[in-house]
């Protein structure tokens, strides 16, 4: 038995014969806090996270799955990143299934709204060709490719500010840049010159409203699929941060919190005052909090019916299984908004257009 305890510092090297003894409930708690993939901290949710889960399931075919994620949750997960909706998706959304279903797609960490999973290995594989470059998705199937076509996907958004013209097309390219000798990562605008790895980006968009408390409501309708491409265009290209994103848009939002702007009635053009629901809780994350959770929302997305196109056992029908003439080309869902978005939302309502 040992009989004094030393200390041991996380860059000392060890010698040999030296040992390290532990108690158990110590190992064991740090390696549960480490890899802890859903919040029992085993691949076996139990039946209220279950429900939780399946309650955030929108539609559910033989090839997808559609999920209106929650903020703040990640949607991949690795070795620092625990409960993220891939691990929780493959652990609770089987339904009978071998394997769990796949992300087609992704959403930062802190945005919400629609999710497209695959549920089999060739309907995730078509879908992420599409979501990835359209051509790559197209067949020999007139059918098929009209569906593909016809894909897009809308977000909402909260910006800082107001765009100069109130609707066009963003064409900038992003590039990433490391931070931190390596840790952080940023993505930017491009260099004009295209020396720095630059990957195209273009971004539609649309003011949805006027100036309320400094804000307007934009809707955002990408074309490529970069990582923090919307949250990116809207800062740098737009000149108009996303509410809540404080990466891309520290400064104006230490601005707009610290001397914020009068309103005025968009039709009569006397001074608004912004009304302002009493308490706390109303207020949790909205715009009208200190620190308001990131306002961006993928609401609505339209894509090909796959399931139309395979059939159980995974053969492709170029036009449509024989049993699937009925079913639709394509598929369109809407995702509410959460919580603190409704909040943002239900206060500037009156004057959206």
């Amino acid at each position: 038995m040992l009989s004094s305890l030393l200390q041991i510092k996380h860059n000392e090297a060890m010698e040999p014969d030296m040992r390290i003894h532990l108690p158990v409930s110590v190992a064991e708690g740090k390696i549960k806090k480490r890899y802890e993939t859903i919040p029992t901290a085993t691949l076996h949710p139990n039946k209220d996270e279950i429900e939780y889960l399946r309650r955030l399931v929108i539609h559910r075919d033989s090839a997808i799955l559609v999920l209106n994620k929650p903020p703040k949750v990640p949607t991949k997960g690795h070795l620092p990143v625990h409960n993220s909706m891939d691990v929780l998706a493959a652990a609770a959304l089987s339904y009978g299934n071998e394997e769990g279903p796949k992300l087609v797609h992704r959403l930062d960490r802190e945005s919400s709204g629609l999710l497209l999973m695959g549920r089999t290995k060739e309907s995730f594989t078509r879908l992420h060709w599409l979501f990835t470059n359209l051509n790559l998705a197209k067949t020999t199937s007139q059918t098929w490719n009209a569906a593909c076509e016809a894909y897009m996907q809308r977000y909402w958004a909260l910006v800082i500010g107001t765009p100069k013209e109130r609707e066009g097309i963003i064409s900038a390219p992003i590039s990433k840049v490391l931070l931190d000798d390596g840790k952080a990562e940023r993505v930017i605008l491009a260099h004009p010159s295209g020396i720095d790895g630059a990957q195209e980006a273009i971004t539609a968009y649309r003011v949805m409203g006027p100036t309320i408390n400094g804000c307007s409501w934009i809707e955002l309708r990408p074309l490529t699929g970069r990582k923090h491409q919307l949250r990116v265009h809207c800062a740098e290209a737009l000149g108009t941060p996303i509410v809540g994103d404080y990466k891309y848009g520290w400064f104006v939002h230490q601005r707009w919190k610290q001397n914020p702007q009068p309103d005025f009635e968009p039709f009569t053009g006397e001074p608004y005052k912004l009304r302002r629901p009493e308490g706390m809780e109303i207020q949790k994350g909205s715009a009208l909090s200190k620190v308001p959770l990131l306002h961006l929302h993928c609401r609505e997305m339209v894509i090909p019916n796959i399931a139309k196109f395979l059939s159980s056992t995974g053969e492709w029908h170029e036009n449509g299984a024989s049993w699937s003439k009925e079913k639709p080309n394509l598929l369109r869902f809407i995702a509410p908004m959460p919580a603190h978005m409704k909040i943002s939302w239900n206060i500037m309502s009156s004057y959206l257009v």
